[in-house]
């Protein structure tokens, strides 16, 4: 699926996120290992950057060591 530029436009004037970054993003998921650490870490240094919220080191190590040792919820109703 191809996304055509006014899309990104729209995006981008309503978060302040370019285009180039949604796209950095989505391929660092789409390709990267999940499991590897350095990979999660970018793409929580990269989303915290795109929503404006601070992720401290620990929630950031919780976060890593959750997914790595798969103790992600695999039904969301449990996340809550």
């Amino acid at each position: 699926m191809e996304f055509k530029d006014d899309f990104f436009n729209k995006v981008e004037k309503k978060t302040k996120v370019s285009k180039d970054t949604i796209i950095d993003l989505a391929k660092k998921l789409q390709s990267g290992n999940m499991k590897d650490e350095t990979t999660l870490r970018e793409v929580i240094t990269t989303l915290s950057k795109m929503t404006g919220k601070k992720v401290s080191k620990e929630q950031e190590d919780k976060i890593v060591n959750t997914i790595v040792s798969d103790k992600v919820p695999k039904n969301i109703d449990k996340m809550f």
